[in-house]
C-alpha cells in the first residue's frame, strides 16, 4: 500500500504576502476583476487553503482608462439606496465611471469574493487608484501584467 502525500493546510501566519502592482490601462474590467480577485484570495498559489487569508496585496493603477465590452458602457447601471422610502439613486457606467473609476473596480472584485468575515478582509488588500502614481513605494511592489 503507498501512502499519498499529505494534505497541508496554511495558516495565515505562516503566510508570506506579496506586493503586485497592476496597471489597468485598456483592460476590460471583468477579466480583471477575475484575476485580482484569485491574486487577493491567493487561488494561484500552490498552497491555497480556502478558509485563510494566502493571497496577495494589489495596487490598481489607472483604473479611470478600463474598458467595458458591447453595449455596457450604456446600459449596464450602477444602483445605491438612500435608506429612505423611494430612494433608490441608479446611474449608466459611462457616468459611474467617469465619477468614481476606482469604486467600479472595487465592487467587480467584491463581487467574486467569499461573502463575510474572510471577504471583508481579503477587500482590504485592494488598493484603487485611478491615474498612474500611488503611495505604495515602500513596499516594494513587483509590476504583474494581467
Amino acid at each position: 500500500m503507498s501512502l499519498s502525500p499529505q494534505t497541508t493546510s496554511v495558516r495565515k501566519q505562516d503566510v508570506p504576502h506579496q506586493w503586485y502592482v497592476v496597471d489597468l490601462k485598456d483592460v476590460v474590467l471583468g477579466r480583471a476583476a477575475v484575476q485580482l480577485a484569485n491574486i487577493l484570495r491567493g487561488k494561484d498559489k500552490p498552497s491555497f487553503t480556502p478558509n485563510a487569508d494566502c493571497g496577495d496585496f494589489v495596487v490598481v493603477l489607472n483604473a479611470s482608462q478600463v474598458k467595458l465590452t458591447g453595449n455596457k458602457m450604456q446600459n449596464k447601471m450602477y444602483h445605491r439606496h438612500t435608506g429612505f422610502a423611494g430612494g433608490i439613486k441608479s446611474e449608466p457606467a459611462r457616468i459611474f465611471l467617469g465619477r468614481k473609476s476606482e469604486q467600479a473596480i472595487r465592487l467587480a472584485v467584491w463581487g467574486m469574493l467569499p461573502k463575510g468575515a474572510l471577504g471583508r478582509r481579503l477587500i482590504t488588500k485592494l488598493k484603487v487608484y485611478a491615474g498612474a502614481v500611488h503611495p505604495h513605494s515602500a513596499q516594494n511592489p513587483i509590476a504583474r501584467s494581467l
